[in-house]
């Protein structure tokens, strides 16, 4: 399932316009980026967690060569599944 199809989704659940349904996906998915852009903390209950974590320094590999490169440490993006979405997955 791609962006597309998440709109026709919500268009088919909620029976508003697809322009609406999309205007609507952006702006949540702007706020969660937003607030990760903060620093801050995404919960939603049941469904997950995105959250920002830093990751370290390190030393790495070029594959091609093998010859060893610094890595610089850097903040990613996280998402941690709740409850209800693990519980979902497994059912299938």
């Amino acid at each position: 399932m791609n962006k597309s199809d998440l709109v026709d989704v919500i268009v088919e659940a909620t029976k508003v316009s697809k322009n609406i349904a999309e205007k609507t996906l952006n702006n949540i998915l702007e706020s969660i980026m937003h607030a990760l852009k903060k620093g801050e903390t995404v919960s939603l209950i049941g469904f997950g967690t995105f959250s920002v974590r830093h990751r370290k320094a390190r030393t790495g590999r070029n594959p091609k060569t093998g010859s060893a490169l610094q890595i610089a440490a850097s903040q990613v993006a996280g998402f941690k599944a709740g409850k209800l979405l693990k519980e979902a997955v497994q059912k299938g």
